[in-house]
C-alpha cells in the first residue's frame, strides 16, 4: 500500500479534519447481551464502565470508553454482502501488550484468524460469538513506519508471533485485561463503492486519503496510518438492510471542537454532537474528546 500524494486539483479546496480527532467507542447491536459481555470481559478483557438494562458500555480501567454493547434480540444477522464493520481495531500501548495478549489468547485455547505485520503496525484478528471483526495491534514508532516515493508505505506479511510473544515475556507480568492507554485505533468498513465514498470522507468529512490497496482506500487525520478503512471485498454494490445486528455507529472524537465540521454537517451548536451517514448506510457520530462512559452508553438509544 502507498499513500496517493497527487490529488493536485481535486483537493485544492476541500475540507482538512481536526489533525487530534481520532476514533472513540464503536456501537454494536447484538443479539445476546449477556454472551457479548462475557465475551468482551474474558475473551479481550474490557471492564464494564456503564450499564442499563438493554446495553452495556465496557472500556479501559481508567474509564476510557471503547465499545458499547446494545440488545437487539429481535434484529437479523446483516448479510454477507451488505456494508457494515469489517472489524474493530484495539490499539494496544506498546508490543510487550500485544506479547501478553497473544499468549493470553493461546493458554485459554481462543481462535485467532490471522497475525498480520503491516509494516507500521503488528496485529492479531478473531471475531466475536456474533460474527463482528476484531483486530488488535501495536503501532511501530511513527518515525520508524516505512515510506515510499508518495508516502507512508504499508503492507500485509506474516507476523512473527514468537518474538512479539518473546517481547511479552521478557517485560514479565500476564495479560490481566486491556490497559490504560488502549483505544480504537481504527475501525474498518464494508462499503459497496469506493468512489463515492472516498468523496465523502475526504471531500465533505476533510479525512487525507492515507494509502489504497486492490479493493480497499484508508482514511486518517493528522498523519496516522489510518482511521478509517473501506473496502469493497465482499460488499460492492451491496445495501444495509434496516434493523439488522452489527454496527450501529463508528464515533470521532474531536478534541479541538472542530466547529467546522460541525457547521458543514449541520450541528445546532458548536460543541453538539453531529452526525453522518456514509453512501453504504454506515453510521458516524462525532463527539467532544472527553466523552465519558454513561454517553457512550446513551448513543445506543
Amino acid at each position: 500500500m502507498t499513500t496517493p500524494l497527487s490529488a493536485s486539483a481535486a483537493s485544492q479546496a476541500r475540507p482538512v479534519l481536526d489533525p487530534a480527532a481520532r476514533m472513540g467507542p464503536v456501537v454494536l447491536a447484538v443479539r445476546d447481551l449477556a454472551a457479548m459481555e462475557r465475551f468482551y470481559r474474558t475473551v479481550l478483557g474490557l471492564y464494564p464502565l456503564a450499564r442499563a438494562a438493554d446495553g452495556v458500555a465496557l472500556g479501559t480501567p481508567d474509564g476510557a470508553p471503547l465499545v458499547v454493547l446494545q440488545a437487539r434480540p429481535a434484529f437479523a444477522p446483516a448479510g454477507r454482502r451488505a456494508p457494515g464493520l469489517f472489524h474493530t481495531a484495539f490499539l494496544l500501548p506498546g508490543r510487550a501488550d500485544l506479547g501478553r495478549f497473544i499468549r493470553h489468547m493461546a493458554e485459554a485455547g481462543h481462535r485467532i484468524g490471522g497475525a498480520s505485520d503491516h509494516l507500521v503496525s503488528e496485529a492479531l484478528y478473531f471475531d466475536d460469538p456474533e460474527g463482528n471483526g476484531i483486530e488488535v495491534y501495536r503501532d511501530r514508532d511513527r518515525a520508524d513506519w516505512p515510506r515510499s516515493a508518495d508516502g507512508i508505505a504499508m503492507a500485509t506479511e506474516p507476523l512473527d508471533l514468537q518474538a512479539v510473544l518473546a517481547t511479552g515475556d521478557a517485560a514479565g507480568g500476564r495479560w490481566t485485561g486491556v490497559p490504560d492507554g488502549t483505544t480504537i485505533g481504527h475501525v474498518h468498513l464494508k462499503v459497496a463503492d469506493l468512489d463515492p465514498t472516498l468523496a465523502f470522507y475526504r471531500d465533505r468529512l476533510g479525512f487525507d486519503l492515507m494509502a489504497t490497496y486492490p479493493g480497499a482506500w484508508f482514511v486518517a487525520a493528522g498523519g496516522y496510518h489510518h482511521h478509517l478503512g473501506l473496502n469493497v471485498w465482499a460488499s460492492r454494490g451491496g445495501a444495509r438492510a434496516p434493523e439488522t445486528l452489527g454496527l450501529l455507529a463508528a464515533t470521532v472524537l474531536l478534541p479541538a471542537g472542530d466547529a467546522a465540521l460541525r457547521a458543514r454537517l449541520g450541528a445546532p451548536s458548536p460543541t453538539a454532537p453531529v452526525e453522518a451517514v456514509d453512501p453504504a448506510g454506515n453510521r458516524l457520530v462525532f463527539l467532544d474528546g472527553s466523552l465519558g462512559a454513561d454517553d457512550a452508553l446513551a448513543l445506543a438509544a
